[in-house]
């Protein structure tokens, strides 16, 4: 048994979260530990919401709330939703947390004692009209490149061109929409990540199992160009951690904040703080320091590709300049976009189906199937509504359910509810159970290297063998002929529905539960040994037949559905 810590990137409270941000890292993430935990691991997953900057301003001032009351809220709608989706985090945190303004402060007094901050004069933009310095996302105008004239004053969303709030033709507030805009001069912090270049070089060099998408990315932000440079890690925000120097004051900072890139990832380390006093466990620090027992852990983290700067550089670089040894991802698992019927998901935009629309429409296994099984691993993956149809359909309601109802139904007709006796393994089971022992091998292996959409082909493959067999078997032709014979089959049948019980639980935990639950029986050990968990379900158990397991998605609702969802959110 290996302890594994394992994070998701934390998503913005600012609304909820369209299916693309749910495959590019919570999801993924839940798969993993799930199939840890029925390895008998020792799991801690962790996930929060990220509550600073200026999208919680912007989405409160719009709700017409108090910003604090605003993230309050959105963050028990975020977890209510994540609970839907079966995701199966220990604890999910606020990146608002006392714990977390804590350790952010710490963290900042660490970097300045170490020469690793620096004090810089710029120019940033202030609004007259709102009485305030506006950071660059609170800025909108037309794009220089594109025309585009919703761009914001970091970049703009139509064509991606990276901007600062000066190129934007006819520039405004977020805000207030005023264009009574000056530039004035004010002072921040910033993290000196240039003197620690070479050290983050040689430790991604040492990341050799890495997926290609995450190291490209991280060498390439420190090798571009200039290279790597120094990040600002304060704003004049009124919402946020203030910017403190451990527990003192920092001259000069008066009213200031830390930027939310500096603070989020510190809340992963606080969100097992917040896990710890939520559990009545003061021993935390096991998972974090490996001076107080980290060193044993495996941490991975899970993020969509847009977040690999932050976390392969800018996170890095805080916990190694701070000198105190914290634990440092050990596999960082990215992934590219999901894209929305030939479009990109926004969740700005509100473009695409968002979570809790899509729990609304069907159940959480139908879109955890189709969204782990088609995840953007090696390139972006695209959702259109014939393709989510046809998945579900031929992999969970013609493949999968099918066979649960077959066997379940034809028993109940022909033996009654009680799993028959008579009849022993032959030479077609022995075929099958090597077969299988092969490919649930395979299986695990697949899963342990977090190959996602393999995994899920080899375990849609381990589905149809079993329907294969029972094709092959025919023991609605065979009992009329050898009843004994026919009720082995049988039996070999309702081994393989308990076996897919436990080998899918990942990617389908809530079907896995109602087959597991029709047998009557406790949820099995992972299996080692194919031969042994086929044998497990004996004769005279009694089951019952589980509702439609899966229900085909239907030409008229594909096309209701599509229908609904072409424009933007309201």
């Amino acid at each position: 048994m290996q302890r594994h810590l394992i994070t998701s990137a934390i998503p913005y409270i600012n609304g909820i979260k369209h299916l693309g941000n749910l495959v590019g890292s919570q999801l993924p993430a839940d798969l993993y530990a799930r199939y840890l935990r029925a390895r008998g691991h020792e799991v801690l997953f962790l996930c929060a919401t990220d509550e600073h900057g200026t999208p919680a301003e912007l989405a409160a001032a719009k709700a017409g709330k108090p910003v604090a009351e605003y993230c309050a809220e959105m963050h028990a709608v975020q977890a209510d939703i994540a609970k839907g989706f079966g995701l199966s985090f220990d604890h999910f945190g606020r990146s608002s947390s006392p714990q977390n303004h804590t350790l952010t402060q710490h963290f900042a007094g660490r970097l300045a004692d170490a020469g690793l901050i620096r004090e810089v004069s710029e120019q940033q933009v202030y609004s007259n009209a709102d009485g305030r310095y506006l950071p660059d996302r609170y800025i909108e105008g037309t794009c220089p490149n594109c025309a585009y004239d919703k761009a914001r004053g970091d970049q703009c969303e139509n064509c991606t061109k990276q901007l600062d709030p000066t190129d934007l033709i006819n520039p405004r507030s977020a805000i207030s929409g005023s264009t009574d805009l000056e530039v004035r001069e004010t002072k921040h912090l910033y993290l000196r990540q240039s003197a620690l270049k070479d050290d983050l070089d040689a430790w991604i060099d040492s990341k050799t199992d890495w997926p290609i998408l995450t190291t490209s990315i991280a060498k390439k932000w420190l090798h571009d160009g200039d290279g790597l440079q120094d990040r600002g890690i304060t704003r004049d925000l009124d919402w946020g951690i203030p910017v403190r120097r451990g527990n003192e004051d920092w001259p000069g900072m008066e009213g200031k904040v830390f930027y939310v890139w500096f603070d989020a990832p510190i809340e992963y380390i606080a969100c097992a703080g917040e896990w710890a006093d939520a559990n009545g466990d003061a021993d935390w620090e096991r998972w974090w320091r490996t001076d107080k027992g980290a060193d044993d852990v495996r941490y991975t983290q899970f993020m969509g590709k847009d977040n690999v700067p932050f976390h392969t550089l800018s996170f890095p670089a805080t916990i190694l300049g701070s000198g105190e040894p914290w634990k440092m991802v050990d596999h960082l698992k990215s992934f590219n976009y999901l894209t929305y019927d030939g479009g990109q998901f926004s969740t700005s935009q509100g473009r695409g189906v968002f979570m809790d629309q899509a729990l609304e429409i069907l159940p959480a296994d139908y879109w955890r199937w189709w969204l782990l099984s088609n995840c953007p691993e090696t390139s972006d993956s695209e959702f259109t509504w014939e393709l989510f149809q046809q998945g579900v359909n031929k992999d969970l309601a013609d493949v999968l359910g099918n066979f649960v109802s077959r066997v379940t139904k034809f028993c109940r007709s022909k033996f009654g509810e009680t799993v028959p006796s008579g009849g022993t393994y032959g030479d077609r089971e022995t075929a099958l159970i090597e077969e299988l022992q092969a490919r649930v091998t395979r299986y695990g292996a697949l899963m342990e290297a977090m190959e996602v959409r393999k995994s899920a082909q080899e375990l849609r493959a381990i589905w149809v063998a079993g329907n294969e067999y029972l094709q092959a078997a025919a023991p609605w032709a065979t009992i009329k002929v050898d009843e004994a014979q026919a009720a082995m089959q049988i039996r070999m049948a309702f081994n393989l529905i308990r076996l897919y019980a436990t080998i899918s639980s990942p990617f389908i935990p809530t079907a896995s539960d109602r087959m597991q639950s029709s047998l009557g029986m406790e949820s099995a050990d992972w299996p080692e040994d194919v031969a042994s968990a086929l044998s497990s379900v004996q004769a005279g158990q009694t089951f019952a037949v589980p509702e439609n397991l899966f229900a085909k998605i239907s030409d008229d609702d594909r096309a209701d559905w599509q229908s609904r969802f072409a424009g933007t959110r309201g």
